[in-house]
């Protein structure tokens, strides 16, 4: 996973004091690294859910609790899946805010 702050060199450079525009680009950066991680578990179980909906209404079933058993598998299973992927964008997003941190000190 490549961040746009991966180039620490660079990155110091751009941002070598705590300005407005380096919190709006950590801000985003965070945001971006939050979405990357949770897609794998709210896509599946949005697929899920759909495919279950169009089943309800298929077979006329209005089980409301119908879906939410399949979901949590789902997601149970995708967390055990995408987990290493996850705590490495994770760790890869620490260690780069961890290693630009001790610039600001300066």
């Amino acid at each position: 996973m490549t961040f746009s702050f991966k180039v620490i060199g660079k990155f110091c450079e751009r941002f070598s004091k705590m300005t407005q525009e380096y919190i709006i680009y950590l801000g985003r950066e965070a945001v971006y690294t939050v979405l990357l991680v949770s897609a794998p578990m709210l896509g599946l179980a949005l697929v899920v859910g759909l495919a279950i909906g169009i089943f309800q209404a298929v077979t006329s079933i209005n089980e409301m609790t119908l879906t939410f058993i399949p979901k949590i598998i789902v997601v149970i299973l995708a967390l055990v899946i995408f987990a290493p992927w996850m705590m490495n964008v994770l760790l890869t997003f620490t260690i780069n805010l961890f290693t630009i941190v001790p610039n600001f000190a300066k």
